[in-house]
């Protein structure tokens, strides 16, 4: 009897073995089309992910080719993209809720930051990420099959390291203004809720990232570099100035010069 009991507990350990197994292997592409399907929908941007690589026992993942599009009314081709990202997760919350992330590491990312008409692109997409926090939930059972659940996340560390901010201004004749970007390290994310959705995850990585993008470490850099084309920017004539007003610097009376308006195009 004794025999039967333990070979039916061994049996019973297989399976779990094997669910757990199988459904962490399905965790890359659950990512890849929660990416795709949802990130949209957030950001009301095109954004996509190509391919998550997991690794079974460990509950690590790397996501490759991250790319978030701008909205509607700006001309640079892409807010950011981020050739690979790295997920450490505890394997052991998977069947739990909420999902504990150990750490999200971004290296490299490649931002462009464009400003028009008194906003920017940054500022255009959290405001549709903090619209989409409020928005109807899918239904659970959509969810459930899509989202694993609908479960929310803790993320323990997020991390993004050795960035780059790329002012998109086509008066500067194709020259490239640029700066490096603050690294990032948030702690905790979803904690002090028991976990956040998706959504709530998202928008709070988001503002962090814009806080940093729009840091004096950064505008001063770029506005330095502008100020050192202020001749170049002289020379070009036409409508040097109404793309300046256009990138949001504001539209101002009198006989500023170009590069006095450059000067401000970070500011508030």
């Amino acid at each position: 009897m004794k025999k039967w009991v333990l070979m039916g507990a061994g049996a019973v350990v297989v399976i779990i073995i094997i669910v757990l197994v199988l459904g962490i292997s399905n965790l890359g592409p659950i990512i890849k089309n929660g990416v795709n399907t949802y990130g949209p929908q957030m950001t009301k941007t095109e954004l996509r992910l190509k391919d998550v690589d997991i690794s079974i026992f460990s509950g690590q993942a790397t996501l490759k080719d991250f790319y978030m599009g701008n909205p509607k009314g700006f001309k640079s081709s892409q807010a950011v993209s981020v050739k690979s990202l790295y997920v450490d997760m505890d394997e052991k919350s998977l069947l739990g809720d909420p999902v504990i992330i150990n750490k999200i590491e971004v290296v490299g990312p490649e931002i462009t930051y464009e400003k028009i008409r008194g906003t920017d692109n940054f500022q255009t997409i959290l405001n549709n990420i903090k619209k989409s926090s409020g928005a109807t939930e899918p239904s659970k059972k959509e969810t459930a099959v899509k989202q694993g659940g609908g479960k929310k996340l803790l993320i323990q560390n997020f991390i993004v390291r050795e960035g780059k901010v790329n002012l998109a201004v086509s008066m500067v004749g194709g020259k490239t203004i640029s700066a490096p970007l603050p690294d990032i390290h948030l702690k905790d994310v979803g904690k002090e809720k028991g976990g956040a959705t998706p959504s709530e995850a998202f928008e709070k990585i988001f503002s962090s990232l814009y806080k940093q993008i729009t840091s004096p470490a950064v505008s001063d850099l770029m506005n330095k570099e502008l100020k050192a084309l202020g001749s170049s920017l002289e020379a070009l004539g036409g409508n040097t100035l109404k793309q300046v007003e256009n990138l949001g610097s504001g539209a101002q009376k009198g006989t500023e010069t170009v590069t006095d308006k450059v000067k401000g195009l970070f500011k508030k």
